[in-house]
C-alpha cells in the first residue's frame, strides 16, 4: 500500500514540478499566508472581528471569479451567501458579552483581513490546478514548499527575539496529542477533503461551507466545554443551512426537442 502510494506520488510530483510557478502560489495563500496571517492577528484582535472578516470569504470568492474568472454567479447564490455571511456575523456579535469587544481596528485586524483574502484566492484559483494529480500528492507538495518558506521565517523569528524559548515548552500527554491533532487533521485532512470537494462541485458552491466552521465549534463548546445553547445558535443555523441549500441546488436545465 505504502510502496503504490509512494509510485503515485511519484508521478504526480513531475506533473507538479512542471507547474512550479502555480504551486508555489497555491502553497504560499493556502499553507503560509492564510494561517500564519491569521494565528498572529488573533494575538492582536478580538476573535469576534476574526470571525466578521473570515466570514467575508464567500463574497470574495464571488467576486473574485466574477470579476477574474468571468463565472456568471446566480441570484440564488447571491441570496445564500447573503444569508449565510448575515448567519455568521449574527453568531459573532450575539458571542460578544459587551461592545467593547469588538476592538478598535488595528495591526491584527490587518492580518487578518489578509488572511481572508489568502484564503479567498486559493479557493477561487483551486479551478486552475491540475486536475489529473491525487489531492493528496497536490497537498503534500504544497506543503513541502510551505514548509521551505516557513523554515527560513521562523529561524529569523527565533534569532530577533530574545525571549524565545523553543517550540515546545513542555512535553505531556494532552501537548503530544494537540500536535498530533493539528498536524492530522487541520494541517492534512482538511486540505485532502477540501480540494476533492472543490473539485467536485465548484469554488462558488464549495466557500459557503466555510460558514459551518463557527457553528460547529459553538457545537463542540455546549458539547465539550459546557457552553449554554442559546436561540441565536438555532438562528444562525437556520440562516447558514439555508444559504448552504440555495448554493447547492443546481439549476435544471431545460432540453430542446
Amino acid at each position: 500500500m505504502l510502496a503504490l502510494y509512494w509510485k503515485t506520488f511519484r508521478q504526480d510530483y513531475i506533473a507538479l514540478r512542471h507547474n512550479l510557478g502555480i504551486n508555489v502560489l497555491f502553497a504560499f495563500l493556502g499553507q503560509v499566508s492564510f494561517p500564519l496571517s491569521l494565528y498572529i492577528g488573533l494575538q492582536y484582535t478580538s476573535s469576534l472581528n476574526a470571525s466578521i472578516y473570515i466570514s467575508s470569504t464567500p463574497c470574495l470568492v464571488l467576486l473574485i471569479n466574477h470579476f477574474i474568472f468571468h463565472e456568471r454567479i446566480s441570484t440564488r447564490n447571491i441570496l445564500g451567501v447573503i444569508a449565510s455571511t448575515t448567519g455568521v456575523i449574527y453568531l459573532a456579535f450575539s458571542n460578544a458579552q459587551e461592545a467593547t469587544n469588538l476592538k478598535i481596528f488595528g495591526w491584527g485586524d490587518v492580518l487578518t483581513i489578509i488572511s481572508a483574502l489568502s484564503w479567498a484566492f486559493y479557493c477561487a484559483f483551486l479551478r486552475i490546478k491540475n486536475k489529473e494529480v491525487k489531492n493528496t500528492s497536490f497537498v503534500a507538495f504544497s506543503s513541502l514548499i510551505g514548509t521551505i518558506i516557513l523554515v527560513p521565517m521562523f529561524c529569523l523569528h527565533a534569532a530577533l527575539t530574545q525571549d524565545f524559548r523553543g517550540i515546545i515548552y513542555d512535553f505531556s500527554p494532552q501537548i503530544i496529542a494537540g500536535i498530533l491533532y493539528l498536524i492530522i487533521f487541520p494541517s492534512w485532512l482538511s486540505y485532502v477533503f477540501w480540494n476533492k470537494g472543490v473539485s467536485l462541485i465548484g469554488t462558488t458552491r464549495s466557500e459557503i461551507y466555510t460558514h459551518l466552521i463557527p457553528v460547529s465549534g459553538g457545537v463542540m463548546g455546549i458539547v465539550f466545554l459546557g457552553n449554554t445553547f442559546r436561540v441565536y445558535h438555532i438562528i444562525t443555523l437556520l440562516l447558514i443551512a439555508f444559504g448552504i441549500a440555495c448554493c447547492s441546488t443546481k439549476k435544471t436545465i431545460a432540453k430542446t426537442v
